[in-house]
């Protein structure tokens, strides 16, 4: 009677364990991690705007070294129906605009709006 009892005993341990097992595998069904490896391309666009800022210009005002850059030679200054200019003065197209000006120092002497 112990052998039966003890034979009982150990089929239901055994038992239980294989219920308690069966029991988390349909509790948790097994989970496929899948992993997706997709490179993904960024394209960043930026639209320049550039901003003309025209300058009113008076007489007196100073020119700086840039904007003394395109000189009006002697022939095209009779092109643009422009007077000659006098020693240490030279004709100066700066924003549409041709500027008379001292050579030396850049200081605005008399201005013509361009056609």
């Amino acid at each position: 009677m112990k052998k039966l009892f003890a034979a009982l005993i150990a089929t239901s341990v055994l038992a239980t364990s294989f219920s308690v097992a069966e029991a988390r595998d349909n509790r948790y069904p097994a989970q496929h991690h899948h992993v997706d490896k997709r490179v993904v391309h960024k394209k960043v666009v930026v639209e320049k705007r550039t901003v003309v800022r025209k300058r009113h210009w008076a007489k007196g005002n100073k020119l700086s070294r840039a904007e003394r850059r395109q000189i009006i030679n002697a022939r095209d200054y009779r092109r643009h129906h422009l007077h000659a200019p006098r020693r240490g003065e030279q004709w100066v197209r700066v924003d549409n605009q041709f500027l008379l000006i001292g050579a030396a120092t850049g200081l605005i002497v008399g201005l013509v709006a361009a056609n």
